[in-house]
C-alpha cells in the first residue's frame, strides 16, 4: 500500500509549529487523502492523538468530532454498559468546569452537541460557527483529562441509564427482541451483550470501575479528532497543540475478544409480549465490515427489503398482504455480526404462516437470483443515501470518523461506494448461498401475550 501523498505547504507548516513544541505536542504529518472533492490531512500528536482535518470554506461552520476506540465490544461480562454510561458521565462536571457549564457555553455559542456509543466506538461532537472552534477544542480537551468522577455524579447517571434501559428495552418489544437476538446468536464474543448493558451490571458499577475505565480508554492515544468545515490549518493545529499537547498517553491493554465459533444449527426462541400482532426477528451470521462479502450481502439485503419496489416487500406486503412492516440490514461491525431481518405480521396473520412465506422468499433467491435490474435499484438507493450523508459538514465528519475508527481508513466510505458499484449479480448469488442457510441463523418469534389476546377478543 502506497503512502498518502504529502503537501509541501503542510510540511512547512508542521515544521514551523514543531520548533517550540513539547514532546507530547509535536505533530507528525501523515499525508492527505482525497475525499469528495476535498482533501483530508492526517496528523498525529506526540501523545498519540490522531487528528484529521478537512477544510471546506463553503459556509462559516465547522463540525468537531472526537472518536474514542472503545465500545461495548471492549467490555467483559459483569461490567457491561460501562462504555455507554461514560457517554452520560462525560457531560458532567470537570476540574475546571462546574456541572452544567459545558452545555451552557456551547448553547451560548450557537452550537449543537451530542454523543453516541455502539459496539466498536464512542464519539462526541459539536456543530458550531467556525469562529467558535477554539471553544470546542477547549471543552473537549478539558473533559478528556479532567472529568470529575465522584459518587453523586456516578449514582445519578446510573439511574438515568437504568431508566433509559427500562424505556428502550424492558418496556419496548422491538428493543427487547433485538437484544435477545444478539444474546442468543453470540455465545462467546462481546456482541452477545447489549451496548446499554444488563440491568444488574448497571446497578453494580462502582466509582473504581469508572475511574479505571476513564484512565484506560479516555486518552489521546485512543482517540481521533475530526475537524470538517471552515477552518484554517495553522489555527486548527495550533489549537490542538495548545490544548491537547500536555495530555500524557495511557497504557492501553487491549483484551483479546473471544472469537465466535461457527454456528451449525438454527437457534430459535418463542416469547410472548404485549404486541397486537406477531413479530419475527431473524439474524443470519454475517461478515465484518472489512470483509469482501459485506458489500454484496448489503446489496442483497437492500434488493430484498429496501423499499416498496424490493422483492420481499412486494411479496409479503403488497401481494400476499401478510406483513405490515419489514426491514433488514447487515451490521457494520469490526468483527462478524448479523444480517438482521425484522417483520411484523398483519392483524390476524399467524406467525408460522409469515415465517413460511419469508423462508420461501429467501429460498427463491437461490433458484431465481437477483437480477441486473434489482441490483441496479439497490445500488442506486444505497448510493443516494451515502451522498445525502455527505451534504453537511457534520455528515462528512461522522462518516470520516466512523470509517477511520472501524477500518483505520478515513476515506473508507468512498472506497465502500466504489465496491458497492462493482457488485455483480454473481457476487450476490455467491453470498446468498454462503450466508442464507437456516443452520446459520437465529430466530425470535414474538406472539401476543394473553392480556392482548383477551382485549382483542373482547373488541
Amino acid at each position: 500500500m502506497t503512502a498518502p501523498p504529502r503537501s509541501p505547504k503542510v510540511e512547512v507548516l508542521v515544521a514551523d509549529l514543531n520548533r517550540t513544541a513539547s514532546r507530547h505536542a509535536r505533530i507528525e504529518y501523515r499525508g492527505g487523502v482525497s475525499f469528495a472533492h476535498h482533501r483530508i490531512e492526517q496528523f498525529t500528536l506526540g501523545n498519540g492523538l490522531r487528528v484529521l482535518v478537512l477544510p471546506d470554506h463553503t459556509a462559516p461552520v465547522v463540525s468537531y468530532h472526537t472518536w474514542f476506540r472503545v465500545g461495548s465490544r471492549d467490555e467483559v461480562r459483569g461490567k457491561t454498559g460501562l462504555a455507554h454510561l461514560f457517554e452520560h458521565l462525560m457531560f458532567n462536571e470537570t476540574k475546571n468546569l462546574p456541572a452544567g457549564t459545558f452545555d451552557r457555553r456551547l448553547e451560548q455559542a450557537g452550537a449543537h452537541s451530542n454523543a453516541a456509543t455502539w459496539n466498536d466506538w464512542t464519539y462526541y461532537y459539536e456543530d458550531l460557527p467556525s469562529s467558535q472552534l477554539a471553544l470546542a477544542v477547549r471543552l473537549e480537551s478539558e473533559r478528556m483529562q479532567h472529568l470529575v468522577l465522584r459518587d453523586p455524579q456516578v449514582r445519578s447517571e446510573k439511574e438515568v441509564v437504568a431508566n433509559e434501559r427500562r424505556f428502550r428495552v424492558d418496556d419496548d418489544v422491538d428493543g427487547a427482541v433485538n437484544e435477545m437476538l444478539y444474546s442468543i446468536a453470540f455465545r462467546r464474543h462481546s456482541y452477545h451483550h447489549p451496548t446499554i448493558g444488563w440491568m444488574k451490571d448497571i446497578n453494580a458499577f462502582t466509582i473504581g470501575d469508572c475511574r479505571e475505565f476513564y484512565k484506560r480508554y479516555y486518552a489521546p492515544n485512543n482517540a481521533t479528532v475530526v475537524i470538517v468545515g471552515d477552518v484554517r490549518m495553522r489555527r486548527a493545529l495550533t489549537l490542538m497543540q495548545t490544548h491537547y499537547g500536555s495530555i500524557a498517553p495511557s497504557v492501553i491493554k487491549r483484551r483479546s475478544v473471544p472469537k465466535e465459533s461457527a454456528q451449525k444449527t438454527e437457534r430459535s426462541r418463542t416469547i410472548r409480549r404485549p404486541t397486537p400482532s406477531p413479530k419475527i426477528a431473524v439474524g443470519y451470521r454475517g461478515p465484518a465490515l472489512s470483509d469482501d462479502d459485506h458489500a454484496p450481502l448489503s446489496v442483497l439485503s437492500d434488493a430484498l427489503f429496501g423499499g416498496r419496489s424490493s422483492r420481499l416487500f412486494r411479496l409479503l406486503v403488497t401481494e400476499q398482504e401478510l406483513a405490515s412492516e419489514l426491514n433488514a440490514s447487515v451490521s457494520s461491525f469490526r468483527d462478524p455480526g448479523l444480517f438482521e431481518i425484522y417483520l411484523t405480521a398483519r392483524e390476524g396473520v399467524p406467525a408460522d404462516r409469515l415465517q413460511r412465506a419469508l423462508d420461501r422468499g429467501l429460498d427463491r433467491v437461490h433458484q431465481a437470483p437477483i437480477t441486473d435490474e434489482e441490483r441496479d435499484r439497490a445500488v442506486a438507493r444505497m448510493e443516494l443515501s451515502f451522498l445525502q450523508g455527505l451534504e453537511s459538514v457534520g455528515g462528512r465528519a461522522d462518516t470520516i470518523g466512523f470509517f477511520d475508527t472501524v477500518l483505520g481508513d478515513p476515506a473508507g466510505s468512498l472506497r465502500r461506494l466504489e465496491t458497492l458499484r462493482a457488485v455483480t449479480p454473481a457476487d450476490i448469488a455467491r453470498v446468498a448461498g454462503k450466508y442464507l442457510r437456516r443452520t446459520n441463523r437465529t430466530r425470535i418469534v414474538v406472539l401476543p401475550s394473553a392480556s392482548v389476546r383477551a382485549k382483542g377478543a373482547a373488541a
